[in-house]
């Protein structure tokens, strides 16, 4: 059967999507899908999981990558999405279509870029007056958290965010988006997924802001997805090779690279470069996580698509309308499921 992007709507009520994330992190809830849906919590993790299984996590960090500046009299936002070197960057701007190429745009501090290049799918290419560890500290000073554009905040964000959206395993920084399922993790629970006999390795991708772009074909495989940064270690991907448990992927960011880096029989490799992997019903089967820890993803998104990839699509369809009919919190800031992988 030939799938359409219809195929991955649902319905969902606004006000199950979450503007703030639960407090404690680990106070979440989790439904768990496999033969059965099962309303659980993100504390009950370490009863799921066996001793010897090994969690793959992604220790990218989030850096400040939203900012806001002037064209002269005219207010511009602009979303940074991928570093080209160490003073240009492509980004998504807003109003995009007034922008044209040699416009100059100033953002507070002093810091200035020109926009060198109009791309396709609404990128623009900034080359900034600063580079380096410079540029790197005048985002950090100025610049915002790139939150989805589901989450509501007033211009410039909320501070509280700077700590809300970044993950306990954040290291390298990288990433415009959250590799969210790691938003869940407190000291309090990795503790308890150690001695439960839980171990874990990191592995890295810079989360790109592709990742919230809808699929716009209504053949998914038509669809072109952003390339993200990623690596794995010789250590981490021996850690893999040799684990005595099951693979656990913390996260769709952990799932996408662990399945670039595999060979046809599902061995991961040491591996660093750029993915586009697409994993959607119809292609090919993933070989890898034999687990998925995620959050709840956007109707006819890639990431619903991967989702239906891993379980199942009509095992993710009845898990969705339970969690609309059970309440839970959806998207970025909010629940998680765990899924069983269906081949």
């Amino acid at each position: 059967m030939t799938l359409s992007t219809s195929d991955f709507d649902f319905d969902l009520p606004s006000e199950l999507i979450a503007q703030h994330p639960a407090e404690p992190r680990d106070a979440a809830r989790l439904l768990h899908v496999g033969d059965r849906l099962a309303d659980r919590d993100i504390a009950d993790l370490p009863a799921l999981l066996r001793p010897g299984d090994l969690m793959v996590v992604n220790d990218t960090r989030v850096i400040p990558a939203r900012l806001y500046g002037q064209r002269r009299e005219a207010r511009v936002e602009a979303l940074l999405h991928k570093r080209l070197d160490d003073k240009r960057w492509l980004a998504f701007a807003r109003p995009g279509r007034r922008l044209r190429e040699g416009d100059r745009i100033t953002f507070p501090g002093g810091l200035e870029a020109v926009l060198e290049e109009r791309r396709a799918g609404g990128e623009v290419a900034l080359a900034f007056s600063a580079e380096g560890a410079a540029l790197d500290a005048a985002l950090e000073a100025h610049g915002s958290m790139p939150l989805p554009p589901y989450i509501k905040r007033s211009r410039g964000g909320d501070p509280d965010d700077r700590d809300a959206y970044q993950t306990v395993f954040a290291r390298e920084p990288g990433s415009v988006a959250a590799p969210t399922a790691g938003l869940h993790f407190s000291p309090r629970l990795l503790a308890a997924l150690e001695a439960r006999g839980i171990e874990r390795a990191a592995v890295t991708l810079h989360v790109g802001a592709g990742t919230f772009l809808p699929v716009r074909t209504e053949d998914p495989a038509r669809h072109r997805m952003h390339s993200e940064w990623g690596r794995i270690t010789e250590e981490t991907a021996a850690r893999i090779r040799e684990r005595k448990g099951r693979l656990v992927a913390a996260g769709t960011t952990a799932l996408r690279l662990l399945e670039t880096a595999a060979d046809p029989s599902g061995e991961v490799a040491p591996w660093e470069g750029e993915t586009d992997i697409f994993l959607r019903p119809g292609g090919r089967q993933v070989r890898t996580a034999d687990l998925l820890l995620t959050n709840f993803h956007l109707p006819r998104s890639t990431l619903f698509m991967l989702v239906a990839a891993f379980a199942g699509l009509e095992r993710m369809r009845a898990a969705y309308a339970h969690a609309v009919r059970q309440r839970y919190r959806f998207f970025s800031y909010g629940d998680a499921c765990l899924l069983e992988r269906r081949d």
